[in-house]
């Protein structure tokens, strides 16, 4: 992955993408961790404080949190800024960039061997994080999480889907390696907005041979997922659509990818 990555810049001549300096680092290196668990902050401070209570209270792993402040909001930063603790550490990004370049400047900082992604409106209600590096020990699986998706007959459509084997997993847990990310030049910066990001992700780890697995009966919840509830919904479909264009731009011949019902 390259230091700092890319930004897609939108104007009325179509995309184009511009390097970025990787964010400033202060401190001694991290400590090299089992698993770091990762989400990326838009505001919403309260999810922000549940998802941190419910990572500390119940994670049983070798981790650290990591937190990128994506916010803008002056106020956000300086409250995060008190939390920095040993196993809790915070990227800032000044000014916000796209959720895809936000998301791997984490996997960048990361210090785990394995990256857990949440959105920051997901709740652990008890150990999911051992079950997660557990289905990663297999060395045939790529990505993990709870909530898996399969694609309807196509690759324009999916819906959730219980597995185990699954075409995809959402981004609201999603768990995988970090050499892997790397390997696959982590999630592709086209994705300003958080939408089919997730699906994008897991195709690119997929199409090195791997697979995508769910696991069932993990302890979390899922609460509000902020950007979409906060956004217009003429806008946030707008947004989607953009995105689903994006990945099929990508991978809309690329149906040897999709597992089939069984």
């Amino acid at each position: 992955m390259r230091a700092g990555g890319w930004e897609v810049l939108d104007s009325a001549d179509g995309s184009r993408l511009e390097a970025l300096e990787a964010p400033a680092r202060s401190g001694a290196p991290p400590i090299a961790r089992a698993v770091t668990l990762l989400t990326v902050v838009h505001g919403w401070r309260p999810d922000v404080e549940r998802w941190l209570l419910s990572v500390f209270t119940h994670c049983k792993s070798d981790f650290e949190a990591l937190l990128v402040d994506n916010s803008g909001d002056v106020r956000m930063a300086g409250w995060l800024q008190t939390r920095t603790a040993e196993r809790l550490r915070l990227v800032t990004l000044d000014p916000p960039l796209g959720f895809a370049t936000a998301v791997n400047a984490g996997i960048e900082a990361a210090a785990g061997e394995v990256v857990v992604l949440f959105d920051p409106g997901v709740e652990l209600t008890g150990d999911a994080i051992t079950p997660l590096l557990q289905a990663l020990a297999d060395p045939t699986v790529v990505v993990a999480g709870p909530y898996g998706l399969r694609g309807a007959g196509t690759l324009k459509e999916f819906e959730e889907d219980a597995g185990p084997e699954v075409d995809a997993i959402e981004g609201y847990c999603m768990a995988f390696r970090r050499s892997d990310a790397e390997g696959v030049g982590g999630f592709d910066p086209k994705f300003r907005f958080y939408r089919i990001a997730d699906i994008e992700f897991s195709f690119r780890l997929r199409d090195r041979g791997g697979r995508a697995v769910a696991v069932a009966g993990l302890p979390i919840q899922r609460g509000e997922h902020r950007l979409w509830d906060a956004m217009p919904p003429g806008e946030r479909d707008r947004l989607s659509k953009r995105n689903m264009y994006r990945f099929l731009d990508k991978w809309g011949s690329r149906t040897d990818l999709l597992i089939g019902r069984q």
